[in-house]
């Protein structure tokens, strides 16, 4: 039998500091994803609190409890969840996006890159591994906003045979053809899906604009939002990935020996 799945982006305007608000868009959301048949579901970066810099560190002590229960959410939907919360390490704060599989933490992803220009790098401590690993709906990889203007890392994932790229964002305007472009070329020059979950909606200063995508292998939307809160689905079709990669080895006719090795 053909190998299909149905997957979900979660985009809703993140309330910055509002835990309980923000869990209660999240677990709406999930519930709308797995009402419509989906099995893999992105919530965005940084869902609980948002960029809530002054009282990060403080909110961060509450993903813990956070964590509990997305787990409970995510065995009793049936549902892998992919989605990054403020995560407190000593003294230091993570934005890490978590992968729950059926309830189950299989893995984490701490951000490896801090977009300065927003002064992430003053607030977080930065990872320094990359993610790919086996769950119930594939081979995952996962990376966060900022990291989608660093091709080598969906390249370093794809070698290692990432299937699905999971990508939690705030990606605010007026940035909305990059947000658009970039996740189309990852998604050709890899040949792998992505769903990508971005924030809509005003935070402070910020407008973000949404258009949370899931694409194919190709590169074809699949499915996308528009600006307000919702859940958008599509299935992937990994026959279909397949035959595509072999129309196009792009893997085979790498040069590595020229540029080297990832």
């Amino acid at each position: 039998m053909p190998r299909t799945l149905i997957a979900a982006a979660v985009q809703f305007n993140i309330h910055l500091g509002e835990i309980e608000t923000n869990w209660q868009a999240a677990s709406q959301g999930l519930r709308t994803a797995a009402a419509q048949g989906a099995k893999l579901a992105v919530l965005p970066e940084m869902w609980s609190s948002g960029y809530d810099y002054r009282q990060l560190s403080e909110l961060a002590t509450h993903t813990p409890e956070i964590l509990t229960r997305l787990r409970a959410l995510s065995a009793e939907l049936g549902l892998t969840v992919v989605g990054s919360l403020a995560e407190p390490d000593g003294d230091k704060v993570c934005n890490t996006a978590w992968v729950i599989d059926q309830g189950e933490i299989v893995g984490k992803y701490r951000k490896l890159h801090l977009f300065s220009t927003m002064s992430e790098d003053r607030y977080l401590h930065a990872g320094d591994q990359y993610l790919v690993v086996d769950t119930s709906v594939g081979r995952l990889g996962v990376a966060i906003c900022y990291d989608l203007r660093f091709p080598e890392l969906f390249r370093r994932m794809a070698l290692d045979g990432a299937e699905i790229i999971c990508l939690p964002a705030e990606w605010p305007k007026p940035r909305q053809e990059h947000w658009r472009t970039l996740l189309r070329a990852r998604a050709i020059e890899n040949q792998h899906f992505i769903v990508a979950a971005n924030c809509c909606g005003v935070q402070g200063k910020l407008d973000f604009f949404g258009m949370s995508l899931l694409l194919s292998a190709r590169g074809e939307v699949l499915a996308e939002a528009g600006e307000i809160d919702t859940c958008i689905v599509a299935e992937f079709d990994f026959a279909g990935m397949e035959e595509y990669r072999q129309q196009i080895p792009c893997f085979r006719d790498r040069r590595p020996e020229i540029y080297g090795q990832l």
